[in-house]
């Protein structure tokens, strides 16, 4: 099967004045489309900095990111945004939501974004595939953690993305909610062939995915 993600030799420094921080250090590897993969390791390892990188939310300081056949590098702003918005799901460990926004508004905004429509009832359908149903009115304040990592997901499933990233997915879970959000994102892998590559500090649940990276000062194995 073919690659949907490949790095080559990529490497992030990030500067402040005269000094330099090496945060990843010629990574290489490559996804096949379909797949899951973990990525884990030590907190501060570069595992955040990686997942976004691979996602088109952050530049390489040098190296290649091909996503979906589309080497990222070459792009501007507005083209990225454009490959993440056709391609790409993000799971935010902080969740991301926009706090004026209600949670079916929350969902709503990457349909509105492509132009779909009958946008207002899929998103009702993505909330009621999470069990939130009934809570489509209230806003991020209005809700609990649990609750609102299952409406980010919701919101990343809504573009029926080709791969979906998910930092920490259940990091800020307890234990009867995290299964459920683990269920979600791996029935989404086996019904709709969605590359899934998640960072995460939870050994079981990357034992689960049919392939672990392993980051350590800035450098892959695995």
């Amino acid at each position: 099967m073919a690659n949907i993600l490949q790095l080559e030799h990529v490497a992030k420094v990030y500067r402040s004045g005269n000094r330099e921080l090496k945060v990843l250090d010629d990574i290489n590897f490559s996804v096949e489309a379909g797949a899951t993969l973990s990525i884990v390791g030590p907190s501060g390892s570069g595992k955040t900095t990686l997942l976004g990188l691979c996602a088109g939310l952050d530049r390489a300081t040098s190296g290649s990111v091909e996503l979906n056949g589309i080497r990222l590098n070459n792009l501007n702003e507005d083209q990225l945004a454009d490959v993440r918005n056709r391609y790409v799901g993000f799971i935010f460990q902080n969740f991301q939501l926009l706090p004026t926004l209600t949670a079916l508004e929350n969902v709503m905004v990457p349909l509105e974004l492509r132009g779909e429509k009958n946008i207002k009832s899929r998103a009702m359908d993505l909330l009621d595939k999470v069990g939130l149903a009934e809570r489509g009115h209230h806003y991020p304040t209005q809700l609990s953690g649990g609750e609102q990592q299952r409406v980010s997901l919701a919101r990343a499933f809504s573009n029926q993305p080709q791969i979906l990233f998910a930092d920490e997915p259940t990091g800020n879970l307890d234990a009867e909610t995290s299964e459920k959000v683990e269920k979600l994102l791996f029935d989404l892998n086996k019904e709709a062939g969605t590359t899934l590559i998640l960072v995460t500090h939870n050994l079981e649940l990357a034992a689960k995915t049919q392939r672990i990276i392993r980051i350590k000062g800035g450098k892959v194995n695995g």
